[in-house]
């Protein structure tokens, strides 16, 4: 059962009707209207940030949904998410595009939620006329409890729940979906969305069928790229240090990895590490908070096990290394840049092998020398334009 819902401005929402309490996966709660964009407005925003605006066609609306889902251990909870639809008054039935986002510390700049990064891509996306369904992820905008980072499964079962609300919410503001996904995501995102793909092929939900993908540069192969790359220099000191304590600590959480936080992490970072990603704090105040390397940041002993990771440290890596081990019967694209010092390309030539040990041959656009930002920025509007072209759109690319 869903609580319909019509909204009436922007951060306010009017029940239509009582209802029973939602009770299933994806069922919708609430929508709520957090912003409203002109042409000219989104085409600002993205030029500030220096992202191609050459694309843009109409003004968004955005609003925060609030839904039912699961948490990784399957009990009930729920998320909030971002859902932008196009003021295109052509368009009585919309595609939309699936855009999961990358990593966040700060519950509060989840997409629903702050006026920043996370809503670069939807609301470009939006402006070519598709509807663009957003999460936020577990325990991230207004959700409850803490971010299971990088626990795959979640963050399928979370973006899914999210495709589900998000047909709901679309049909009650009279902008109903055609059914057609578009799937993209970065960084974090970007291997949500390889896997998402997979579960959408798969026949996950039979309203939604799935278009294509075009995800830019995920960290699809943490066990063999990115792991090793924190020892040898392809990642950067920085994202190195919160990548890692982000990672550990959350995967701590749901498996067996070292128990008390003095048996990974050195002080005085022992003491403070587990707070510091409650969503509450800042990237920069972790940062701060934290040592400049990843060697200073860990104990001899646990540092040493990094580099050869075994039993449950193993399969934590491991068991989110398989989102590109499949054959997609769709288009595939995987964007990339040489020049990456957080998700080093390996990590996209891994996933393109994989892929091709299914037999799909997936071409990889090699942005050059740019950093993980600027692969972001340059692929974004590509990928706006290979699903207009993709989806008949005349005058693309």
């Amino acid at each position: 059962m869903v609580t319909a819902l019509l909204v009436t401005g922007v951060g306010s929402f009017t029940p239509l009707a009582q209802a029973r309490p939602a009770s299933q996966r994806g069922d919708l709660i609430q929508v709520e209207a957090v912003s409203t964009r002109t042409p000219s407005q989104v085409s600002d925003f993205l030029k500030s940030a220096g992202i191609d605006n050459t694309e843009v066609r109409y003004g968004v609306r955005g609003y925060r949904i609030t839904y039912r889902t699961i948490t990784p251990q399957g009990t009930p909870t729920t998320a909030t998410g971002l859902l932008v639809l196009p003021e295109d008054g052509r368009h009585t039935r919309l595609d939309v595009v699936a855009d999961t986002h990358g990593t966040m510390v700060d519950r509060d700049y989840a997409p629903s939620v702050g006026e920043d990064d996370g809503r670069l891509s939807p609301y470009l996306h939006a402006s070519v006329g598709r509807a663009v369904a957003a999460p936020d992820y577990l325990g991230l905008g207004k959700g409850p409890g803490r971010h299971p980072y990088m626990d795959t499964a979640s963050a399928v079962s979370a973006s899914l729940d999210m495709l589900r609300a998000t047909r709901t919410a679309a049909r009650e503001l009279g902008r109903p979906l055609t059914g057609n996904v578009y799937g993209t995501g970065f960084s974090q995102g970007g291997q949500v969305a390889m896997a998402l793909g997979r579960a959408l092929s798969q026949g996950a939900d039979a309203h939604f069928r799935l278009k294509a993908l075009a995800p830019v540069s995920g960290p699809y192969d943490i066990v063999g790229q990115e792991m090793p790359a924190l020892f040898d220099g392809r990642v950067n000191d920085t994202s190195g240090v919160l990548y890692m304590a982000y990672w550990l600590t959350a995967q701590n959480r749901l498996h067996p990895l070292y128990g008390d936080t003095r048996n990974a992490f050195r002080e005085p970072y022992a003491q403070v590490v587990e707070g510091l990603f409650d969503t509450h704090h800042t990237t920069e105040e972790v940062l701060a908070a934290l040592p400049s390397t990843v060697k200073e940041m860990l104990t001899p002993a646990f540092y040493a096990r990094l580099q050869h990771p075994s039993g449950a440290l193993f399969d934590a890596a491991r068991n989110n290394d398989h989102t590109c081990d499949w054959k997609p019967d769709v288009p595939v694209r995987l964007y990339t840049a040489s020049g990456d010092t957080d998700v080093p390309i390996g990590n996209t030539l891994s996933c393109a092998r994989q892929l091709a040990a299914h037999g799909k041959r997936t071409p990889v656009t090699d942005q050059g020398e740019v950093d993980h930002n600027g692969a972001f920025k340059k692929s974004v509007p590509q990928i706006v334009r290979l699903f207009n072209s993709l989806a008949g759109i005349a005058g693309t690319a």
